[in-house]
This record gives C-alpha cells, structure tokens and sequence, in this order.
C-alpha cells in the first residue's frame, strides 16, 4: 500500500514505545493518548528526530527508516511537513516569506516559491496575512501561516502535533474547521497527534489509542468511541456524538429524526456532519415532550451505570449509542430498566453542529 507504513519500537530507561500502522494516502489517522502515552515520541520517529533501536518507516514504498538495513534518511530528506502547537514561524520574515521558504529550500526558484506561497495562504483563508510578520499575528492567524508552512513544501507525510492546543477557545473552532476542509482535499497521509475527543472526530479517519506506550484500540474513528474497549477510551469519548447530514437551518438529519443546534464550524448542505453535546445536557422522558423547542430522540435503553451522584443511561438508535447523566432519583421514577423505549431530549442551545471525517461515535 502507498502511503505511511511504520512499526517501531523505541525503548529508553523507564519507557517503550511499541507501534505498528498504516495510513493510506488521503488518509488522517489521529492518535489519542494521555500525557506520557508515547505521542511525541512516535511523531519524533516518524519525523526522524528519533531513531528507534528496531524500526520501519516506508513512504510510498520508500523506506525512510530500515534499522535491519541500516537505512536511517535525515529528517529535511523525508518529504515531512508539521504543523505543531505553536507555529514557530519565522520571526524576521513575512507570513509570505515564511510560506515560501520551505520550496525555496528544496531549490525552487524565487518567483516560483512565491507563487506556491501566495496559493497557499489563499488555500488557508489567509492570503491578506502575506505582508505582516509573525508579531502581527493572532495566534489563529499564525497557525493558519505555519499551516501553509507545512503544505507549501509538497510533504509525503502531513505530521499534526496538537495543532488546536494552543489556541483560545474562539481560534479553536475556526482552525479546526479549516484542518477539515483542507485534510479532505490532500492526497497524503497525515497522522494526528491529539488530546481532544472532538478533533479526532471532525478531522480523523481512524484512530489509534496508545496508552503507555503500546497501542491499546484502533479501527474507524466512530466504531473505536463508539465501543470503547479501555478506561481510558471510554472515558475520553464522554461525548454524544450524532452523525448525519447538514441541512441549511442549522440542523443535521439524522436518520428520520432532525437535530437542531449551534454552527459551530461552516457547513454546507448535505455535507456529512454531527450533532455534539454532553450527557449531562440531557434529559430522559418516557414520552415524546411536546410544544417544546427541544431536541427529542427515540432510544431503547442498552445499560444502567451508577458514576457517584449520577446514573449514565446509555441508549442506542439506530447505530448510535447516546448516554444521558441524571439522578438516581429520576431513573427510580421513570422505572427505568434495559430494553425500555424511552426519549432522550436535549436543548438546541446545549448542541454544537461540526463537519466530520470519517464518522462519529457516542459517548
């Protein structure tokens, strides 16, 4: 398969990292993990800022990294881009000048890397950006420069390391907005380094959970938050996540049923999309309330799960599993139990609407 092929096993002191994927091309692979997990460490590896004591890194069939072999290719020789927590830019040049450097490097003429700069800051909405230098940037802003950065050097292999982290928590929808639109259309692999549920959601094809080093769960982003086999897993995937089809009033089909909410990230119709709120934003009835501009969905009740003050009701429709958090109070007067019909309603206020890749899960 062209594409990323790794399997590498980088071990130090009082850590191994052991890892074995593919990403195809076009494909993002997102890795999910706590602090100390290894995430770093596999993207130093992949980027050849490491180098494993047993290891293969292959490119399109090219073998970057071959330990067997004795087969190590510097990093500026990969064809690697990365777009990390903080943008590094260049502080002396222009948002245009920092785009252009990475072809400039590889021996592309003045006018020509001009060109490819000047494409790429129109490709990350940032064409008006070209002339100030990276102290005159918003920190969304620089991102959407070191994006270019990254892209404007033709890379075999796209690296994300926590791009979203670092931004305020109105930088951060936009950009990741951005990553979506701009990952669908790029033939690379790209691989993902996140802590955050949702950007694997929105911009990940699969993902690999790694926890102490060793991958734990991996498959399509929504079967792995949908049906999580460790702790920490399930617990990351403590969001409601419906996957549908945008509409044009703020909503997303979803099966029979529409779900209203916030545009959080742009959309446009019948662009795949989910519904995203919390557990704790919803309510259990077991009628259908009426008159009411509230969000209501059909579930047959899979599980009961006592968490301290709060009982999780988990719920499935269709093939989406939802969970709701309420009292034990409340679970004792509707008598609920396994198996029962029930109704999940949730305000539109408490639901966000993103793009997605790859699909989406439950919680």
């Amino acid at each position: 398969m062209n594409g990323l092929r790794a399997d590498v096993e980088f071990r130090r002191a009082d850590f191994t990292l052991r890892a074995e994927f593919e990403v195809a091309p076009g494909e993002v692979l997102a890795v999910l993990g706590p602090n100390g997990a290894g995430k770093s460490t596999l993207l130093s590896v992949l980027a050849g800022q490491l180098v494993p004591q047993h290891g293969l890194v292959e490119l399109d069939g090219t073998s970057c990294l071959d330990t067997g072999r004795g087969i190590n290719v510097p990093t500026h020789r990969r064809g690697v881009g990365l777009l990390a927590q903080n943008p590094l830019l260049f502080p002396n040049l222009t948002a245009l000048e920092n785009v252009a450097f990475g072809p400039r490097a590889v021996g592309v003429r003045k006018a020509e890397a001009r060109r490819i700069a000047d494409h790429w800051l129109s490709e990350v909405d940032a064409d008006g950006l070209a002339a100030r230098k990276p102290g005159q940037l918003s920190g969304g802003q620089a991102q959407r420069v070191a994006l270019a950065r990254a892209l404007a050097a033709n890379p075999r292999l796209l690296l994300l390391d926590e791009p979203l982290a670092a931004l305020d928590v109105d930088a951060a929808p936009a950009i990741r907005g951005l990553l979506h639109q701009v990952l669908r259309r790029q033939e690379k692999p790209t691989v993902l380094v996140t802590h955050d549920v949702l950007d694997a959601v929105v911009l990940a094809d699969r993902l690999v959970v790694l926890l102490d080093g060793c991958i734990v769960e991996q498959g399509p982003t929504r079967e792995v938050l949908a049906r999580p086999k460790e702790a920490f897993t399930a617990r990351v995937a403590g969001l409601n996540l419906v996957p549908g089809v945008a509409a044009t009033d703020g909503s997303i089909s979803f099966g029979d049923s529409t779900i209203s909410g916030r545009i959080v990230e742009s959309l446009e119709r019948g662009e795949a999309a989910a519904a995203v709120f919390t557990p704790a934003a919803v309510a259990v009835h077991r009628e259908r309330p009426h008159g009411s501009p509230r969000n209501a969905i059909p579930v047959r009740l899979a599980a009961l799960e006592p968490r301290g003050d709060v009982v999780r009701v988990r719920g499935v429709v269709r093939d989406c599993s939802l969970a709701a958090d309420v009292t034990p109070a409340a679970v004792a007067d509707l008598e609920l139990t396994s198996d029962d019909e029930v109704w999940f309603v949730v305000k539109a206020a408490e639901v966000a609407i993103h793009p997605v890749s790859g699909g989406s899960s439950g919680a």
